[in-house]
């Protein structure tokens, strides 16, 4: 190596292992990096052996002689870059093997630098340098990761959620779906709307409780199974018993409960039969007026008591409304400087408002309490909009 010729400045002050079995070449690249206005700490090992051992986590830059008496040319290049994915490294090659440094480039190593050319202006550049193209390179990876994920999760998403089976033109269908967890894809909520044969329109909207992967999936398996059961002509407290059987059997543990609203609307579209399971009262718009559906619930949610019997709450439609079913995730946010809940009235306002310049939108009223609530939103939202506008 040549001898010392001006400083450099390290970026911050890193820790540096520095695998070299030349104790004088080691030597010189101490003092050379010794040189900067921060200098670095600086751990020497003599072989790849000594070097698993004293490459900890906190080693932010990894400096290399390809010439080690363990491990030789690009073979040491691989085993640092197994032990050390995070951390930037450098290549230290003689004037005979110039070209292996640039081969140690293309296998992933930052740099290369020639012993014999190397100075502290060289060195600390280097240094600087490749912790700049790690750092660079790591958000690169970071980014490409982020972006497959969104590719695979819009994928999974169209899978997962359901597609309604609804062939009327008499009526209108809206869902909205938005976890609460950050970057979650599903969560325990769920919906889905099937119309039969015989032109009666089935719904449900459900919570399982909790927020994690567990729940997400358990929601998406109640999903399937309530519309399995409706296809297969079932419905009422025979379908109800049903899913509170499958729901005891998957769930993780006890504490597992799931709320839900299940409707039936028959084929004319101006009745509905509805069990509301431990939910909050769907939202009925009729005949210019906006309220909850009265007599709800009709019983405690799922997986609570064994053998129960929920009560059917049947509702006069009409010839023209607009149903709205929806999970807690709504109601339970909290609004304004002073953070009121908005609650099972405070929808009803908002949607009476909507009702009265000209018409109900679900993403104005899903966007209107995000946008509007005091803190991030952590419960998850799943709603649908019916509604029947006359021939």
């Amino acid at each position: 190596m040549t001898e010392l010729s001006g400083s450099t400045p390290m970026p911050e002050l890193l820790t540096l292992l520095l695998i070299e079995d030349d104790a004088g070449d080691a030597f010189l690249v101490e003092e050379l990096l010794g040189q900067s206005d921060t200098p670095p700490k600086i751990t020497w090992v003599r072989s790849m052996a000594e070097c698993r051992a004293r490459l900890t986590p906190d080693v932010q830059c990894v400096i290399v002689d390809l010439s080690l008496p363990d491990a030789t040319g690009l073979e040491a290049l691989e085993q640092v870059l197994d032990l050390a994915p995070y951390a930037a490294v450098l290549v230290l090659t003689g004037l005979d093997d110039a070209h292996v440094g640039a081969a140690a480039v293309a296998a992933g190593a930052q740099d290369y630098l020639v012993k014999q050319d190397v100075d502290a202006r060289l060195l600390g550049r280097a240094v600087r340098y490749a912790l700049e193209r790690k750092r660079a390179d790591l958000a690169q990876r970071r980014l490409m990761q982020a972006e497959l994920t969104a590719q695979e999760n819009a994928r999974l998403e169209h899978g997962l959620l359901p597609v309604a089976l609804l062939h009327t033109r008499d009526l209108e269908h809206h869902p909205r779906y938005l976890p609460g967890r950050e970057a979650a894809l599903l969560a325990g909520d769920f919906y889905d709307t099937v119309e039969r044969p015989d032109g009666s329109v089935h719904l449900v909207v459900g919570d399982v409780c909790g927020h994690g992967p567990d729940e997400a999936a358990l929601g998406v398996a109640l999903r399937i199974a309530w519309r399995t059961l409706v296809l297969a002509g079932h419905e009422g407290n025979d379908l109800l018993h049903t899913l509170d059987r499958m729901l005891r059997h998957e769930r993780k543990s006890a504490e597992i409960f799931t709320t839900l609203c299940t409707v039936v609307i028959d084929p004319r579209l101006d009745r509905a039969r509805m069990h509301v399971v431990g939910h909050p009262a769907p939202l009925l718009v009729r005949d210019g007026t906006v309220e909850a559906v009265p007599g709800t619930p009709s019983g405690p949610p799922l997986g609570i008591f064994p053998d129960v019997e929920w009560t059917p709450i049947d509702v006069r439609l009409g010839e023209e409304w607009a149903l709205l079913l929806y999970t807690d995730g709504l109601i339970e946010a909290m609004l304004g400087e002073d953070g009121e809940l908005l609650g099972t009235e405070g929808l009803v306002h908002l949607v009476r408002e909507q009702a009265a310049q000209g018409g109900i939108d679900l993403d104005r009223i899903v966007a209107t309490v995000t946008e509007q609530r005091q803190h991030p939103l952590v419960d998850d939202i799943a709603a649908v909009l019916l509604r029947r506008r006359p021939r």
